[in-house]
């Protein structure tokens, strides 16, 4: 999903929020192209998106690159963010493509139409594009989008943001309020000043200019006007009558205070910012009379009587000066005009077409071609190398992808539920990123430091349920112990040829077995699918919380397979997601790594084993596997133990 900036970030939360009931599994990232719209994004969409970064420059390559990693079934453009690589590259890549909450405004509706040619082919493009009103769905037809239809403004579902900061709030104290928010270059801070100076001594200002580049001329306009004022970003608000907002994101939360609100972009010819928020909180609206960016919603606000026009710096102060006084019921039809014009979210995701998770991804002939490289060398790899026979019958568990599909919890299963039966299983494992090369063994339940065992074999040796023999070499590990099991689970060994095997299962990621486009380096399998044919049994299991942590707000973080996975499990556990960390799989952690996440904070039990013994207070949410048909599994396995 795009969100160009801050206005489209509000957008996508409630948008986000609307599909995530139609597809709770899928995870879901946004783009942003701005600096206040990426802080706003980092801080909004915590714990609703998968994943917040800056868009992409719209070049083939880089867009391509985007795809691959995200691999992504749809592709969501918030407002007008027409953008043809990125659009074209879309569709080839297998993704649907919608544009929501589609406007073309007055200014840039001519630009548009000397570019028709231009536009028009890029424009069929989307599948579907729902516009915020009818006069925009009339502009995106005559452009050659046919598909567009009106749906409704997305952003009369934006929510309330939380309440304002505590000192700010202290500072203002129920007295007389004046908020300019989002003013804009040259000379709307001056207007704003003078209007400041022709009201009541006892009249606070809060100035908010919309751009980073004009706080600091802000503030040289507020020293030479005379203006005691304090910037948000330090100094203290004792004896100020103004407050610069020099930092971004809080605006939103400061119209809960009593006040009214200018809201700027209007007074110049700039074309206005949003009036919503302000009117969620019921506050008296004033703008300027440039407000083509959004004429639709000013147009609905204006017939309604829910804000005040001005001309100049003059009928500013007069008007601000009597809503002060009497404000009447212009911040209460504000108000209600919002709560009449909700739904556009459920509208829009109702009307989205996200494709399947495992859309068909093209493969470019330079890709297949290495792609069948690498199927020779494993056919040849297989061909040749020579099985060695254990003393004991041996259960492979692997997979087709590299990585991230649910091998260690299968294996986990396994042991846990042959043990229950009776049956001694050992765990025959590489040990990846461990330092010793020799092979060992272990007991069940006997402890050993993880950079003896790697992360998965002391997740199996925690469990207690089976012995652990760990060596690159997995049949002269075996030897080391197969006198005392009944049977060995051969952990990602779907393509370990060294080994006979009398059983094997392959496990399949449900929510994406495809693994990213296919073979290698196309995608991420190591086989085609026609390699399940040597499969005795293929799981697709669904994972299921054991154990988590109270909901509530955590940091949290992973280095595994599939990280958005993990981020799923945190949701369905009730735990929202405040910061982030990504690390590559099998991270050895350091206590670097974790500095700047706030308590508490929550990963995985792979991960934990990776942690460095000083990192307390880490919450872990434990995972386990709901097999369908299991026991048919169970009875196979019993039943080569008794034949053995």
């Amino acid at each position: 999903m795009h969100a160009v900036s801050v206005g489209e970030v509000l957008s996508a939360a409630t948008l986000i929020g609307a599909l995530r009931e139609k597809f709770p599994s899928r995870p879901f990232y946004v783009s942003c192209s701005t600096i206040a719209g990426r802080e706003l994004a980092n801080r909004r969409l915590a714990g609703i998106a998968d994943g917040v970064f800056y868009a992409p420059i719209d070049y083939c390559w880089i867009v391509r690159r985007v795809l691959r990693r995200l691999r992504p079934s749809a592709v969501i453009v918030l407002e007008t963010e027409i953008w043809p690589n990125l659009w074209r590259e879309a569709g080839r890549f297998g993704a649907t493509l919608s544009v929501v909450n589609g406007r073309i405004s007055d200014r840039a509706y001519p630009k548009y139409r000397r570019l028709a040619w231009f536009f028009k082919p890029v424009l069929t493009l989307p599948g579907i594009i729902l516009t915020q009103s009818e006069s925009d769905t009339a502009r995106y037809r005559s452009l050659g989008a046919k598909q567009a239809r009106t749906s409704a403004n997305l952003k009369y579902d934006v929510v309330a943001p939380g309440p304002p900061p505590a000192e700010i709030a202290d500072w203002v104290a129920g007295g007389a309020l004046f908020i300019a928010a989002s003013t804009m270059p040259p000379d709307e801070d001056d207007a704003v000043i003078r209007a400041f100076q022709a009201l009541p001594s006892d009249t606070k200002l809060i100035l908010a200019p919309r751009r980073p580049g004009e706080f600091d001329t802000a503030a040289e306009k507020l020293r030479a006007a005379g203006i005691s004022f304090a910037r948000r970003s330090h100094g203290t608000l004792d004896g100020v009558r103004c407050l610069l907002m020099d930092s971004m994101g809080e605006l939103a939360s400061l119209f809960a205070l009593n006040s009214v609100v200018f809201v700027g972009g209007s007074l110049v010819p700039w074309g206005g910012h949003n009036v919503l928020e302000p009117a969620l909180f019921g506050r008296p609206i004033v703008t300027g009379s440039h407000m083509h960016n959004f004429a639709a919603m000013f147009g609905d606000f204006r017939s309604a009587g829910a804000l005040r026009v001005v001309r100049d710096a003059e009928e500013l102060a007069a008007v601000v000066t009597e809503l002060l006084r009497d404000p009447g019921h212009l911040g209460a039809r504000a108000m209600e005009l919002v709560a009449k014009n909700r739904g556009a979210a459920q509208k829009a995701a109702a009307a989205i077409d996200l494709g399947a998770p495992l859309t068909h991804r093209p493969v470019r002939w330079f890709w297949w071609m290495l792609s069948r490289l690498w199927l020779a060398g494993v056919a040849i790899d297989r061909r040749l190398t020579h099985r060695k026979r254990l003393g004991r019958p041996v259960v492979s568990v692997g997979g087709l992808a590299m990585g991230g599909s649910g091998k260690t919890p299968m294996v986990l299963w396994l042991a846990q539920h042959l043990h229950a039966r009776g049956v001694k299983v050992g765990i025959l494992t590489r040990g990846y990123r461990r330092r010793d090369r020799q092979p060992v063994s272990y007991q069940p339940g006997e402890d050993a430091p993880v950079e003896l065992t790697g992360d998965e074999a002391k997740l199996f040796l925690a469990a207690g349920t089976a012995w652990v023999g760990i060596g690159q070499d997995r049949y002269l590990t075996g030897k080391l112990f197969e006198k005392n099991v009944d049977l060995f689970v051969l952990d990602d060994g779907f393509q370990h040829w060294a080994l006979h095997r009398d059983l094997d299962i392959a496990v399949l990621d449900r929510l994406d077995p495809n693994a990213g486009g296919g073979v290698f380096p196309s995608g991420w399998l190591r086989e085609g699918f026609d390699a399940l044919e040597r499969a005795d049994f293929v799981v697709s299991p669904r994972k299921t919380i054991r154990e988590a942590p109270p909901s509530g707000r955590y940091s949290a973080f992973c280095g595994i397979g599939n990280p958005a996975s993990f981020r799923q499990t945190l949701r369905e556990a009730g735990i929202e997601v405040m910061d982030w960390r990504e690390f590559p799989d099998h991270h050895a952690y350091t206590l670097d790594d974790l500095k700047g996440l706030q308590p508490p904070i929550v990963t995985t039990e792979k991960d934990l084993m990776n942690l460095p013994r000083r990192a307390d207070s880490v919450h872990v949410v434990k995972i386990g596997l709901d097999v369908e048909n299991g026991a048919a599994i169970l009875d196979r396995i019993c039943l080569l133990i008794a034949e053995r």
